[in-house]
This record gives C-alpha cells, structure tokens and sequence, in this order.
C-alpha cells in the first residue's frame, strides 16, 4: 500500500477495478474501498501479522459515531458533544438559535482577563475536533481560538454562546446520500479587512458533495 503524502495515517491501494484505504490512529484501524475481496486479503494479512480484532462494520471512530440508513451514512459527535455539555454544567439550559451573535466583533484588549486561561483553552480545543461533523460551528470557532493566548471575559461568553447552541441539537452531523449525484459543489466570500483589532479579512467557504 502507498502512504499518502497529505495524511501519514492515510494508505491507500490502488487497482484497475477501484481502491482499498486504511486508516490507523494508534492502535484503531478503519479500512474501506470499492474491491470487497481486497479489503478481506488486507484484513487476512493484518490478522497473521498483529493480533487484531475485527469489529465488524463501522459504528463508532475516535469519538464519531457512523449510522447507516437507506437515506446514506450519517457521522455526529453526540456522544462527544453531550459530554462536552454535561463536563462544562451547560446540559439542559435553554439553547440558542446561532452559534455567535450576528456582526460581533471581539478584539484582544476587550474586558477583564480570566482568571483560569487553560480551561479556555481546553474548551477551545475540544470545539475544534466538534467542528469535524458540525462544520455550523466553524466560523465561531475560528473566531474564539484567536484569542487562546490571553483570553478575557467577552471571549469565554462567546464560548458559551456556541455552548448553548450545540445544547440544541446535539447530535446534528453529516449525511453522505447513498443517492444523487457526485458533484461538487463551491462557495466562498470574504468581509475585506472585517477584524477590529488588525485589519485582517476573514474568508468563508462551503463546499458541498
């Protein structure tokens, strides 16, 4: 198998009848692709050379739960996400309709210094693996980790904004349709110089399968 350039814990085999990939994570594994017989030669060749347990079809990954339906395969974070909720005290309280407020604007010098930096950063780095499945959080995301080194009051309450709104439907996710059509399709825009405190643009994009 060759190893892919873009991701070091991507392998893939590539054949005139279609393609077999592995993904490894410490000791998980995840291998799928399009030649049924070459995934079972890869799983007999892993199983005489490690002591490997297999688990059947994919349900559950790195903390991504994977349904399937005859609608297609969903990926969510619910499990994750509740115990976000459940860890920060923000489980049961009432949700709000949007991750930030429309046209906030945070800047660096804005009120008072926390007093415990690091939880900021912990739920900051916690978002960001959410943000696999619910890419609606993306952009507040972005925008709260600018400011992990010196966080302030504005920022965490900013936080908890995107807390109450994951409170709402904590296990939306993605859904790849076993039916349609393979485009793909492109969006993106930019506000010009929109930041506060340097000037910067920030630009936004949605690509959709």
């Amino acid at each position: 198998m060759a190893r892919s350039q873009v991701d070091h814990s991507f392998f893939f085999k590539k054949t005139k009848r279609g393609i077999v990939i592995l993904v490894v994570y410490i000791d998980d594994i995840v291998i799928t692709g399009s030649v049924k017989d070459g995934i079972q030669v890869l799983i007999h060749h892993l199983s005489s050379s490690f002591l490997t347990k297999d688990l059947g079809k994919l349900r559950y990954f790195l903390g991504i739960e994977v349904a399937r339906s005859k609608q297609g395969i969903s990926l969510s974070q619910q499990k994750y996400t509740l115990n976000l909720l459940q860890d920060t005290g923000y489980l049961g309280l009432k949700p709000v309709a949007t991750p930030m407020e429309t046209n906030v604007k945070l800047k660096v010098d804005d009120g008072d210094p926390l007093d415990d930096p690091k939880m900021y950063r912990r739920l900051i780095g916690k978002l960001i693996y959410l943000t696999i499945t619910r890419p609606d959080i993306s952009y507040a995301v972005s925008v709260v980790r600018k400011f992990i080194t010196s966080p302030r009051v504005p920022h965490i309450e900013a936080v908890v904004c995107i807390l109450k709104y994951l409170n709402g439907a904590p296990g939306r996710g993605l859904l790849y349709r076993s039916s349609g059509h393979l485009r793909i399709e492109g969006y993106t825009d930019a506000d010009w110089a929109g930041s506060p405190s340097d000037r910067r643009s920030t630009t936004g994009y949605c690509t959709f399968i």
